[in-house]
């Protein structure tokens, strides 16, 4: 009390400049410190989105549904041309295979009428056919004997004429296959009364050579 007792009038009303000049300083800081809290959310997003690429990734790769619906339909025809093309290549396959078949069984049919259609005014020219038709070792047999054969069949004056009856494919590996050929013949020769007509089964073995196809060997079937 006696301190304050003896202090001057002027001491004791003189104002506290500090506690207004700090209080000053105090408000102006603040809008700094404002704009320093923002630039550091800035840069708080931004860190934050160069770290999460993905986000915006997902944002780009959204389509339009009219670009949506071009691809969709894009897709659809390549796969519908895939599937078109794959289909007429396996039918093309089919009618290939179909062909080759008609063809063996063609041979076949043509190789047995010529083995049994013979006749001695024109002997000659039927041997050369069956010739004509055959390959491998069933041609090199029958060439050799071919001589002998048409010496005989003009000696007698033979004339046989054979019909097909039946004819289908018993077998086939690749190129090759078995013709099972139902025949009817009838054998005549000079001087004397036509025969009965006489049913054979004949299994020739046709191979293909080249476009064509041949006989390559025959055999009689019970």
């Amino acid at each position: 009390m006696a301190e304050h007792d003896d202090a001057s009038p002027e001491e004791v009303s003189k104002p506290d400049h500090s506690e207004s000049v700090t209080s000053e300083e105090t408000s102006f800081e603040t809008p700094e410190a404002e704009t320093e809290d923002v630039e550091d959310y800035d840069s708080a997003v931004d860190a934050d989105a160069d770290d999460n690429p993905k986000g915006v990734a997902t944002q780009r790769r959204t389509m339009s549904p009219v670009r949506l619906a071009l691809v969709v339909g894009v897709v659809a025809v390549v796969a519908s041309t895939a599937v078109a093309g794959w289909l007429g290549y396996r039918e093309h396959q089919a009618r290939q295979a179909q062909q080759q078949s008609e063809l063996l069984i063609r041979v076949g049919r043509q190789g047995a009428l010529n083995l049994t259609t013979i006749d001695y005014q024109h002997a000659d020219s039927d041997i050369q056919r069956i010739l004509d038709s055959a390959t491998g070792s069933f041609y090199d047999d029958f060439a050799k004997r071919s001589k002998p054969f048409i010496e005989v069949v003009k000696k007698a004056q033979s004339k046989s004429v054979g019909t097909v009856t039946e004819a289908g494919l018993e077998s086939q590996s690749g190129d090759e296959a078995l013709v099972m050929v139902a025949v009817s013949v009838v054998t005549t020769n000079v001087g004397e009364p036509e025969s009965e007509p006489r049913h054979w089964r004949m299994r020739i073995s046709v191979k293909k050579v080249g476009d064509d196809a041949k006989v390559s060997n025959v055999a009689f079937a019970q």
